[in-house]
């Protein structure tokens, strides 16, 4: 099987099992598992920021996030194709009684900037007005095709937001391809962000788990709301340990999946009724409308499966997701299986 559906579907390398295996534990809801002591600590220093908390979703790290940056009536600002905002159930409103404001980057790829963001914003406006308690960012950027945020960039929105009293959150899930697009360093990539979650589960590869980020007083709160969301977990060094070896094992690997998206990207260039925007295609993602092929994303998708490959449809488009479990030769399969599909 070639799973292209996402990068949330490798599984544990041999040196993961081997620590999980081995791991050292504690309760964690007593804060005594040594393992998950050791990795946010580890994560903390990695970023630059005061302290870190083990979440067992990245979903948890932005609603916690969400939670603890805002109050009841706020608004929220967000990129147009944001998780926050499109795959997170509604949570902002139904647990943080917040509202989404989305708005539209002019940018094609999705990447937010100050003049986007500014116009939506309600700070010191009338008592009757929604006012803005936070704006969100996300880098690498899912649904604009994995499109990449430099430090630069999210430095000079967070210090615009700063100066109106705004916190800034980045849902960093695919920080890591992030950084291994720019040359940055997840530091420098979120240096200026007032919180940060990312994904041990996604291009790193670990089976379950995510981290955020802030201060130390934010994260203390954060280990509260951890635990009102269900999240408060015992022994779990044992997942703790596999995040560990992610990070030290995993990122070398996320250049292959890069070139192995270009290729891929590149190859669905050719093919019949297939449109791709090549510029978009920066990381480890690559969407290609199909509008104008003679089968439906669904039936493209469905005639894949029965090829035992693996992709997603929604709407017009397909999406793929290259990972360390699939290699160059199962890239040149998938584009050889398409092509039949699609003549």
């Amino acid at each position: 099987m070639i799973d292209l559906r996402s990068d949330t579907v490798t599984k544990p390398t041999p040196a993961m099992r081997k620590a999980m295996a081995e791991a050292e534990v504690g309760d964690d809801v007593y804060a005594e598992d040594p393992t998950v002591i050791k990795l946010q600590e580890k994560v903390a220093a990695m970023f630059g920021k005061e302290a870190s908390i083990f979440m067992p979703t990245g979903s948890m790290g932005n609603q916690v996030a969400v939670k603890l940056h805002t109050k009841p009536g706020d608004e929220v600002i967000i990129e147009e194709r944001g998780h926050i905002f499109n795959y997170e159930m509604g949570t902002p409103s139904v647990v943080s009684g917040v509202l989404i404001r989305p708005v539209k980057s002019k940018n094609p790829n999705g990447i937010l900037d100050w003049t986007d963001i500014e116009p939506a914003l309600h700070v010191d406006q009338p008592y009757y007005a929604c006012p803005t308690g936070l704006i969100c960012l996300e880098n690498s950027h899912n649904l604009a095709g994995g499109t990449v945020m430099t430090g630069e960039q999210c430095t000079a929105i967070s210090n615009n937001a700063h100066k109106l009293g705004l916190p800034v959150h980045l849902d960093g899930a695919r920080i890591f391809n992030a950084a291994a697009t720019t040359g940055e360093s997840v530091a420098e990539l979120s240096k200026e962000c007032d919180s940060v979650q990312f994904c041990l589960s996604k291009g790193l590869g670990a089976p379950i788990g995510s981290m955020l980020l802030g201060t130390r007083d934010f994260i203390d709160e954060g280990v509260v709301w951890r635990k009102r969301f269900g999240g408060g977990m015992r022994q779990v060094g044992v997942l703790a340990a596999a995040g560990l070896v992610a990070l030290e094992e995993s990122p070398p690997k996320i250049e292959q999946d890069h070139r192995n998206a270009r290729a891929l990207a590149e190859g669905v260039a050719d093919l019949a009724g297939v449109k791709i925007d090549l510029e978009s295609v920066q990381t480890n993602i690559v969407i290609f409308d199909v509008s104008k092929a003679a089968l439906s994303s669904n039936e493209i998708c469905g005639k894949l499966e029965a090829e035992d490959i693996l992709a997603i449809p929604f709407g017009t488009q397909i999406r793929m997701v290259t990972h360390y479990d699939v290699s160059h030769a199962e890239i040149e399969t998938t584009l050889m299986k398409l092509n039949e599909i699609l003549k």
